[in-house]
């Protein structure tokens, strides 16, 4: 009895890289991951980094999707800097996992960065009432003229919805592993000559309660993890 020959079967088709990966440092974020992982744009990665979570975060990222990385230690920089080590795309992308911030706004940013227009492109909080305590609004405001008059860059936050391209992030050699990591990502880039723009974006109340801009005690730490690194870039230009 003849068999008819079998079809080949066709090779497995390789998953395409994301286009960008979407860093999210987290810690404590359970209730609001589900809302922040569904507004990340089609075809993009979501790299979460948990940070010492112990109310199941990493859990709730991993069943929707996202690639989660862990990392031991404690601090915003840290974090945001794990996640830039586990990203592969071309294009990297940060923003709070606590859904005071839409990553779906992030595209136009990656646009802009993707022609070859920007180099690094900053998210300018506009808040919505109550969702940004004045005493951290007047430390971001005092931070952002001490950037201005440093870098030269007409910037005014230092929110944490960004957007650049990993090999430059890498070159920039970051070294600050607590809440002064994204403003040492805007001197350097500064003395790496970039260009670096800002764009208004709605800044919501946050999901449950945060771990810095929430308190007086949270917002001083801040303020001075980022003053010091101000004072090490004016030491390292002389």
């Amino acid at each position: 009895m003849n068999h008819p020959t079998p079809t080949p079967l066709a090779p497995p088709r390789a998953t395409p890289p994301a286009p960008v990966d979407l860093v999210l440092p987290c810690l404590n974020e359970a209730a609001a991951l589900p809302w922040v992982l569904g507004r990340v744009p089609e075809g993009w990665r979501a790299v979460v980094v948990d940070n010492g979570s112990d109310d199941g975060s990493a859990e709730i990222a991993a069943a929707h999707g996202a690639h989660v990385v862990t990392e031991s230690r404690r601090g915003f920089g840290a974090a945001c800097h794990a996640g830039l080590e586990a990203a592969t795309a071309d294009l990297v992308a940060f923003c709070d996992c606590d859904a005071s911030l839409d990553p779906g706004l992030l595209p136009a940013f990656a646009d802009r960065v993707s022609s070859g227009a920007a180099d690094l492109v900053l998210g300018r909080r506009r808040p919505a009432r109550g969702s940004w305590p004045l005493h951290a609004r007047l430390g971001n405001a005092v931070l952002a003229h001490s950037l201005r008059r440093r870098t030269g860059y007409d910037l005014h936050d230092l929110g944490p919805l960004r957007l650049a391209r990993r090999a430059d992030l890498r070159a920039l050699a970051l070294s600050d592993r607590r809440s002064g990591y994204p403003l040492q990502m805007v001197v350097r880039a500064a003395e790496a000559g970039w260009r670096v723009e800002e764009r208004d974006v709605p800044y919501l109340p946050r999901t449950g309660t945060s771990k810095v801009t929430g308190t007086w005690r949270g917002t001083w730490q801040a303020v001075h993890d980022m003053r010091r690194v101000l004072a090490a870039a004016g030491t390292e230009a002389r």
